[in-house]
């Protein structure tokens, strides 16, 4: 039953993207299915978000369908072998007018939406999360049976099945330098099984015999960073190969070189300077937190709204990380996940100030069971940015809240998250900390009923002038369930 709901979602939603011939390559993240268009102006947006299925919807490099987490792991597959199958019988795209004018309304399209979202910050941030975001699901499991296992060391539950939990646990994040390799490689144009080559210098526990420049090296040391940054110059020695060593050779000595100069640059430079980075990165948090959380929160927890919508969010996977490989958890994540609280609040009121808008109450509606587990995108973009003010005002919960999580790290009660990509209610069975799970569960609830509650206030009071509560109450038809453009992806996950 399951698989036959999630082939008519998406059989629902391919002829309203333009049918398969107007496909050019799928993907998914953790909440949207991604699509590359031939064509934009062959996409029908409000029929797609008239499906029961679909959250919202999100312009960036990618046409992205927000389905929600679990379900776009489930439709992503289905979705693709209607396309093959579609192609197989020869279906051609729905057209509507002439192809010359279609593919010239489509390269109109394609052109405005790359000129704005295709700065090269927000590009290279974008490239940067793609090395990290397909790690997400290997994260959060391997994360959800650290947890599991903490519990039954604590109460001594059977301790046969201790250790090996524990390796289950570990064993990923033991390599995780090496698939940061491999998507790095694969994601700059290089060959990925040699970005993988030479991340897996970093964990090789032979570099421990190693002295460069009199500096004793560790096996992990500069963790993911290093990975990420030994792969990159891996990608740009094989370029260099390429074009210059000759076809008869080039299966020798390409992967030779590339392996051979980037290895050693990793060990001779790399791996020292990318583990004082990630020492300092994990420095700066503990000491941020610890001498300054209430503000730090506060300013963390406010601005990460706004950091999604630029697409900046994605600067802070590779420190994320880097905080979980070396401490085990993340202690940012809970407190950034406060902006998901103070964005439901803002909703709530929203929803509780327009009695007589159907069609923004009926969209609020469908969205919150996402917000609560940490989705934001469909009350983000179908509700709070549209509506302009309660945008500000969610911000202003999520500072709240940010600051109730951030005052108990500075009093010594320090957790964090041992993976990244699930927020909200979902953040829960992740949670790990040193004053133990009641007080960490206790902790984090806390924050967020500080976000709903003062997300519900401050958009109550200041989320709607006088004006607007009489236009939106009289006017049936607000721009709800619309996502004017995202400028990054939002993983949401993250909101």
């Amino acid at each position: 039953m399951s698989t036959d709901k999630n082939r008519a979602t998406a059989a629902a939603i391919l002829p309203l993207v333009g049918g398969p011939d107007n496909i050019s390559s799928v993907a998914h993240c953790m909440t949207r299915l991604r699509i590359a268009l031939h064509d934009r102006s062959l996409v029908d947006d409000e029929g797609l978000r008239a499906l029961p299925a679909v959250l919202g919807v999100v312009e960036d490099d990618t046409y992205q369908i927000v389905l929600g987490p679990g379900t776009v792991a489930r439709v992503t597959p289905e979705f693709e072998a209607l396309v093959e199958e579609g192609r197989a019988a020869g279906h051609p795209p729905r057209t509507a007018v002439t192809a010359e004018e279609l593919a010239a309304q489509g390269a109109a399209l394609k052109q405005a939406q790359k000129a704005r979202n295709s700065t090269p910050v927000k590009l290279f941030l974008r490239r940067i999360a793609n090395v990290f975001v397909p790690l997400i699901p290997a994260l959060i499991g391997c994360g959800i049976i650290a947890g599991l296992n903490g519990v039954l060391l604590n109460t001594g539950w059977l301790p046969a099945v201790v250790p090996a939990l524990a390796a289950i646990a570990s064993g990923f994040m033991s390599l995780i330098a090496v698939f940061v390799g491999y998507n790095t490689a694969k994601e700059f144009g290089g060959t990925p099984i040699l970005g993988g080559a030479v991340a897996a210098i970093i964990v090789f526990p032979g570099v421990a015999k190693i002295d460069a420049f009199g500096q004793h090296l560790s096996p992990g040391q500069g963790g993911v960073l290093g990975a990420l940054a030994a792969a990159f110059l891996a990608v740009q020695v094989e370029k260099v190969c390429r074009r210059w060593v000759p076809e008869s050779l080039d299966a020798l000595v390409t992967p030779t070189l590339t392996v051979l100069v980037s290895g050693l640059v990793t060990i001779f430079g790399l791996m020292f300077l990318a583990g004082e980075v990630a020492t300092a990165i994990g420095s700066f948090a503990t000491w941020m937190l610890a001498g300054g959380g209430a503000f730090a929160g506060l300013v963390l927890g406010g601005l990460f709204l706004p950091l999604v919508m630029l697409g900046l969010h994605q600067a802070l996977i590779p420190i994320h990380t880097t905080l979980i490989e070396q401490t085990g958890h993340t202690a940012l994540l809970p407190i950034l996940a406060m902006a998901g609280a103070g964005q439901v609040g803002a909703a709530l009121a929203v929803y509780c100030r327009l009695p007589r808008n159907r069609s923004l109450r009926t969209t609020i509606k469908s969205a919150l069971p996402a917000g609560f587990l940490g989705v934001g995108e469909p009350l983000i973009y179908g509700v709070s940015l549209p509506l302009g003010r309660p945008f500000v005002t969610a911000c202003v919960g999520g500072a709240a809240g940010g600051a109730f999580v951030g005052l108990f790290n500075q009093l010594g009660v320090a957790f964090g998250s041992t993976a990244i990509g699930p927020s909200g209610w979902a953040l829960f069975p992740l949670l790990d900390g040193e004053s133990g799970a009641g007080v960490t569960v206790a902790v984090y609830a806390g924050g967020l009923a500080v976000g709903y509650l003062v997300g519900f206030a401050a958009t109550w009071f200041f989320g709607f002038t006088r004006q607007m509560l009489t236009d939106l109450n009289t006017d049936p038809q607000p721009s709800a369930n619309t996502a004017p453009t995202a400028d990054a992806d939002k993983e949401p996950a993250m909101t």
